[in-house]
């Protein structure tokens, strides 16, 4: 039973969505966002909404090296659920020349999240209760030419998931990876995608939660994803570097 649930970030579309959810079963919730006036109106809504203890951290992962404010949640009242949701897609052309701008995505998708999960899967591993859920992509398992920056940094997140839970199994810590494929939010605004393979996330928030509930090891939003990255992953390579996508 999920009793307070830390969603980072609580503002983008997905993390809203699975707020949303959560409060609906009754779960506390903190929140954090770099807009510190959205953060208070989602408090509001959700705690007059579903009746329920919302507490907001503002926190930007986009200024670099900064530092999760841990001291914001007491130890005492530690979630028993994290969920990391922040993810930035950028532009391949650009960051393929703007080191910046590559590494910035490599921060925000691998490294930010490797510092501040590994803080608080020490906790839990500590207190033997807790679990842990990163959204992750698909994108991550073969390098494309469209995103392969973005995409090398979800497949070490992925990786990295993926040890975090064999590490924290036998502590009692439960550890999800989610890979969405495509969702409505604002990171694919500008982008066409096919409407049968596209969730909302809402529907995508209800089906994480029904997963880590049953303690599934991985999610594909859309089962139909593991199907397509199967076969992606199948192409020989020397026929898979002719191709364009």
């Amino acid at each position: 039973m999920i009793k307070k649930a830390l969603i980072i970030s609580g503002t983008s579309d997905l993390g809203y969505a699975l707020a949303e959810e959560l409060a609906e079963r009754g779960v506390s919730l903190i929140l954090t966002g770099r807009d510190e006036k959205q953060l208070s109106s989602i408090k509001s809504d959700l705690s007059i909404r579903f009746k329920i203890t919302v507490d907001v951290i503002v926190f930007s992962i986009e200024a670099m090296q900064s530092e999760f404010p841990f001291d914001k949640i007491p130890d005492d009242n530690f979630p028993d659920l994290t969920i990391w949701t922040i993810g930035q897609l950028g532009e391949q052309e650009k960051a393929f020349l703007d080191k910046k701008l590559a590494s910035r995505i490599i921060e925000t998708n691998y490294t930010q999240p490797v510092y501040i999960l590994n803080t608080i899967a020490e906790k839990y591993k500590i207190n033997k209760h807790g679990g842990i859920i990163g959204i992750s992509s698909v994108a991550g398992e073969r390098g494309r030419q469209s995103n392969f920056i973005y995409g090398s940094a979800k497949a070490g997140f992925s990786s990295y998931l993926s040890g975090l839970r064999n590490m924290l199994f036998p502590f009692g810590v439960h550890v999800l990876t989610v890979k969405p494929g495509f969702m409505q939010t604002q990171m694919i605004e500008n982008t066409y995608t096919p409407r049968i393979l596209t969730i909302s996330p809402k529907k995508a928030a209800k089906k994480i939660i029904k997963a880590y509930l049953r303690k599934n090891n991985t999610l594909y939003v859309y089962g139909s994803w593991r199907l397509i990255m199967f076969i992606i992953k199948t192409i020989p390579e020397f026929i898979f570097k002719r191709l364009k996508l």
